[in-house]
């Protein structure tokens, strides 16, 4: 099993080329075998993206000017794979594979479409159909194409299925598959480890966190708001999805936890998680 970290984790941390490359010394020399890395966290970012991601607690930061293919190199890291958007996908295929390969990968993600109905049951139905074409585009290139959830996808559509599942039977194998994030259907309501089973060899690629609370002290009342936690120090059960995520046939784990951090330190928290990471290698 190969280990790596989500870079949106990164950007308080990779402001600088100096500040950069400390960070991935240190992510090298806690165990991980790279990055997973975004497309506009590589590349100069407009204002709108900016925001969005300060505002859920992820900044970019400002190393979208630097070489990222020479400071993963350089620091002896991996690319297991590379987000980008749907739009820029269906703009530019070719263009988007040959980036993915510069870092030696070939896979693809994009994440769940901002500001899109997914309890739209038609509208579903259209995604899943522009992500075959996309997936198709891109394979043509020689890449390959995965659809990366959050919980919106478990709207219920009023025929006694969700988003995802339209998502999984309207996609076409040889085109689409998909990166799981198990926290985020967890802390949708869901059981996790049903969807696994429901993605099988579906199921390329595994984004993980710990989920659960590090509130001290008396509360106002019992209510206890949950976070992402480093891994082994929250509630999921961790062990249960992993052995899951094997016989799926996983073979790279990437952690992603946001911004509830150790001492509001992303690399404090990705040490921590890569001692219950190591110890299932």
């Amino acid at each position: 099993m190969k280990t790596y970290v989500q870079q949106i984790m990164l950007g308080s941390v990779t402001s600088n080329e100096a500040q950069a490359r400390e960070t991935l010394q240190k992510i090298k020399a806690a165990g991980y075998d790279g990055l997973e890395l975004n497309s506009f966290m590589i590349h100069p970012t407009g204002l709108l993206v900016r925001m969005l991601t300060k505002a859920a607690g992820m900044p970019t930061g400002k190393g979208g000017k630097l070489d990222w293919n020479a400071l993963l190199r350089d620091t002896d890291l991996g690319v297991v794979s590379l987000h980008t958007d749907l739009g820029s996908l269906e703009r530019d295929a070719a263009a988007v594979a040959a980036e993915a390969k510069s870092f030696e990968t070939d896979r693809v993600v994009i994440t769940g479409m901002y500001r899109f109905d997914y309890g739209d049951e038609k509208a579903v139905r259209e995604l899943a159909q522009r992500l075959n074409k996309a997936g198709e585009t891109l394979k043509a290139e020689g890449a390959e194409l995965l659809y990366h959830n959050h919980n919106i996808e478990l709207l219920p559509l009023g025929n006694g299925k969700r988003a995802y599942d339209l998502l999984i039977e309207e996609t076409d194998t040889n085109y689409v598959n998909f990166e799981f994030d198990s926290y985020w259907f967890t802390d949708g309501g869901a059981d996790a480890k049903d969807w696994m089973k429901k993605l099988g060899s579906r199921m390329m690629l595994w984004h993980v966190t710990d989920r659960g609370s590090r509130q001290k002290g008396a509360a106002m009342t019992p209510i206890l708001k949950c976070d992402s936690m480093e891994l082994g120090t929250g509630n999921i059960d961790l062990d249960g999805l992993l052995s899951l995520a094997r016989e799926n046939g996983v073979e790279n784990v990437i952690l992603e936890s946001h911004k509830n951090w150790t001492d509001k330190d992303p690399v404090k928290s990705l040490e921590t998680s890569a001692l219950w990471l190591n110890a299932r290698k």
